[in-house]
């Protein structure tokens, strides 16, 4: 995988985000050249600040929902070898404040990237980051990749939801009718350093109030399930998928299969913050529409394709993001 990196020239799009900027931090690492975009709707600069002063680094401040020759110039930014497009507001109260620009930079700019590609660059690869979002509240358990999904195509959700499935059919046809090496990675909930303070997930708004010493707020009863990954798992999934040969076309999931329901994903971090749980520190409040009831990834097809097996368990990539969640970096939402 390293290998492949070395020398290569990698456009990632959302490179300030979470995932982006881990993507990033690791494809410098092996010796390649990124050139990252970002509009800074979610994403924050401080994520990049190990970056700024890497000459393999060149930073491009524009929206990708827009047409690629409007912010790239291959003249001065030279060929592409790899396209990473995660650009997109990712959590709930993320997307819903901003459901137009959601909507549009996974449709319009899914197709806007792969038309300039198909006419001026055609044998670059091409990996969109999909997600576990379009199974919606899934009525197959675990989740494979053949399976279509169970999704509320007007909720408060579908801004994201319903606008990845477009971009996974804008990934098909450019695929299918131009030949073009077009990849999807369906990510599932992930976590680690670098996650936004005000993310609105499960784990950072856990892990914020544990810290501020306030109940823990449980949606529903607690029951409904969620399979986490951690940051350096996932990164190291989607490399191993978009590096490797042979692959044009294929849809794989990617996240750690161990299921836990919110309730005990409360208690553990409790119990990792201030050792000490008790029911009082608990405050159940309605489920929101859509909320999905069970959410885990089958990855056997990663397993078999890619040979990726999760390393990191639970409480280990938890203690590691609560003591990010601690530092002053992490309250810095610019």
């Amino acid at each position: 995988m390293q290998d492949y990196f070395n020398g290569k020239t990698v456009l990632i799009t959302g490179v300030a985000g979470f995932i982006g900027s881990h993507l990033a931090e690791q494809i410098l690492t092996f010796g390649g050249k990124v050139i990252g975009v970002d509009n800074f709707i979610t994403g924050r600069r401080i994520n990049l600040k190990e970056h700024l002063e890497n000459p393999n680094f060149t930073l491009l401040e524009a929206s990708v929902s827009n047409p690629m020759e409007s912010y790239f110039d291959p003249q001065k930014h030279g060929g592409l070898d790899l396209v990473l497009h995660f650009a997109s507001p990712a959590s709930p109260p993320a997307y819903q404040a901003n459901p137009v620009e959601t909507y549009l930079v996974n449709s319009s700019g899914t197709h806007n990237l792969l038309s300039y590609l198909e006419e001026n660059s055609p044998n670059t690869r091409f990996l969109f980051a999909s997600t576990s979002e379009v199974y919606g509240d899934p009525l197959i358990h675990p989740q494979k990749e053949d399976y279509f999904g169970n999704v509320n195509p007007n909720g408060e959700r579908s801004c994201y939801d319903e606008s990845k499935r477009l971009g996974e059919t804008i990934c098909g046809v450019f695929t299918r009718t131009y030949k073009m090496d077009v990849r999807i990675v369906r990510i599932f909930n992930t976590y680690g350093p670098k996650m936004r303070y005000d993310d609105g997930r499960i784990l950072p708004n856990f892990i914020n109030q544990a810290l501020e010493k306030t109940p823990l707020t449980v949606y529903g009863d607690g029951k409904q399930t969620r399979s986490y990954c951690f940051v350096d798992d996932l990164v190291r999934g989607i490399l191993l998928f978009a590096s490797k040969d042979d692959l044009q076309g294929q849809t794989i999931n990617l996240g750690n299969p161990e299921e836990y329901t919110v309730l005990e994903t409360a208690v553990l971090v409790q119990k990792i913050v201030n050792q000490s749980v008790g029911q009082e520190n608990i405050l159940f409040a309605n489920l929101p529409k859509d909320d999905p009831t069970r959410r885990k990834p089958d990855i056997n097809k990663a397993q078999t394709l890619l040979n990726f097996h999760p390393e990191v368990d639970f409480r280990t990539g938890l203690s590691k993001t609560i003591e990010y969640f601690k530092t002053q970096e992490s309250r810095i939402l610019e």
